[in-house]
């Protein structure tokens, strides 16, 4: 017989007998290694954390409700604007493209830290040029946002970034370096606010540590202290992930004092990555199923997050596969690998919205998805892709709605050629002032143009 705690680990072991349980459930701490489950999560009767009945018995989690009429997440719609997407040979969109009015807030993304300087630094110099361009916007778009986003997936992959955002957590001087380094680019730049995206503290495959999990707040509670002492507020927001694995690392109920919202990354469920997880496996899952969606949220209320600091994520593009059998083409049925690339992303288990709808347009077969709340295209007999078009994004805003979050955000603005934004808009999100043209520019009193416009950019 295997398990854990004293019946199995005490008197008569004959193997493993110093091996702990996950959690505690009335053992003691000689017999765990945690008294509690990250996030609050369940300690089931046999000493594993987890989220369903077999952990949580009839315990259930009580989740915000609000009218969907109420509209609660129209107040914000954050665009993430891939500032390397000109690299792509088709399907580029230039900041001044980027459909006007419909965003309350872009985020350029994104800035790196230089590992030694701990320095904001471009991903490229093609990249780095662009960061004017885009809070250039602003002068037709009064009410619009601009915010610096920082990090990303990549910024975690083996390499020279691997543990900046670990070394910057544990360091007072290297966040001060950082803080003026940003201070100076906002004001450069005339950016509202920065996106701190890391992926993610703590986690061992991504280059984090156990001492990641205190340091961010630290780290986050200084930055907001010193964000405050500048003369003109400016917004923080931390990125989150839709996954228990990932997100306990995140100190998110002392992280929220200082923030102004969270945003949660509610895509990526699923790819070609399943095929590596024995739990899951080579099986086509959508990669916004809002089911899935919904026991994500629940990890924020088992923790008393405040729906309105919440914005969802949208995906305008779609997680594509190869399919085993050209028979079975369902949701769950097995996929070989990635799907085949895009005329203009070309990277396989990928498609943007705008190749989508072009794939639709030339006779897929697309089929909704009601409990998943996405749409199925079906093409070229083992070709598959899950994504939302018109129709399935009003379901997610709805669901937003219902659960009294503060707004929505995208992934990513250069995905789309205009058409889902515009279906956004159409889900009673209103639509900015737009100006037709900026207002005239002039010195204050008692200065002069002389030497203005000379600006270098550095930081």
């Amino acid at each position: 017989m295997c398990g854990l705690g004293p019946d199995f680990c005490g008197t008569g072991c004959t193997s493993t007998c110093n091996y702990k349980s996950e959690c505690d459930p009335g053992w003691g701490p000689q017999w765990s290694n945690a008294t509690e489950c990250p996030l609050n999560v369940c300690c089931s009767d046999f000493g594993f954390c987890g989220t369903t009945a077999d952990f949580c018995g009839g315990n259930v989690v009580s989740s915000p409700e609000c009218a969907i009429s109420a509209g609660t997440s129209n107040g914000r719609t954050i665009g993430y604007y891939e500032g390397w997407n000109s690299q792509r040979s088709c399907g580029t969109m230039t900041p001044e493209q980027i459909p006007k009015g419909y965003y309350t807030h872009l985020f350029f993304s994104f800035s790196l830290i230089n590992p030694t300087t701990f320095r904001l630094e471009p991903m490229d110099a093609t990249t780095g040029s662009l960061y004017g361009s885009l809070s250039a916007l602003k002068a037709t778009q009064p009410e619009l946002q601009v915010w610096l986003a920082i990090g990303g997936w990549a910024m975690n992959d083996p390499g020279a970034w691997r543990t900046t955002f670990s070394d910057l957590a544990a360091s007072e001087s290297a966040q001060d370096t950082f803080f003026e380094s940003l201070i100076t680019f906002m004001a450069d730049h005339g950016y509202d606010g920065v996106d701190i995206d890391w992926e993610y503290p703590m986690a061992e495959d991504r280059g984090g540590i156990p001492e990641d999990f205190d340091n961010f707040v630290t780290f986050i509670r200084r930055l907001r202290e010193r964000l405050n002492r500048l003369g003109t507020p400016k917004g923080l927001s931390l990125t989150l992930p839709a996954s228990y694995w990932y997100l306990r690392g995140f100190d998110i109920v002392n992280l929220e004092p200082h923030i102004d919202f969270f945003n949660v990354m509610t895509y990526d469920i699923h790819g070609v990555w399943d095929s590596t997880i024995s739990v899951l496996g080579p099986y086509a899952h959508a990669h916004t199923n809002l089911t899935e969606i919904e026991d994500a949220l629940k990890l924020l209320w088992r923790n008393n997050i405040n729906p309105s600091r919440v914005n969802l994520g949208l995906g305008f593009y779609g997680r594509s596969f190869t399919m085993k059998d050209p028979g079975c083409m369902a949701a769950g049925c097995e996929f070989t690998e990635g799907g085949n690339g895009g005329a203009c992303t070309g990277t396989a288990g990928v498609l943007s919205a705008h190749e989508i709808m072009q794939i639709v347009e030339n006779g897929a077969t697309m089929t909704l998805d009601p409990v998943a709340g996405v749409q199925i295209v079906t093409w070229d007999s083992n070709q598959w892709v899950s994504w939302d078009d018109t129709q399935t994004l009003k379901m997610k805003v709805d669901y937003a709605n219902q659960r009294c979050l503060g707004g929505v955000m995208i992934w990513a603005v250069d995905l789309d050629d205009g058409t889902l934004i515009k279906s956004l808009a159409d889900t009673g999100r209103e639509v900015t002032v737009i100006l037709d043209d900026p207002p005239e520019v002039i010195p204050c009193f008692g200065s002069s143009w002389d030497g203005l416009g000379n600006n270098n950019g550095t930081n």
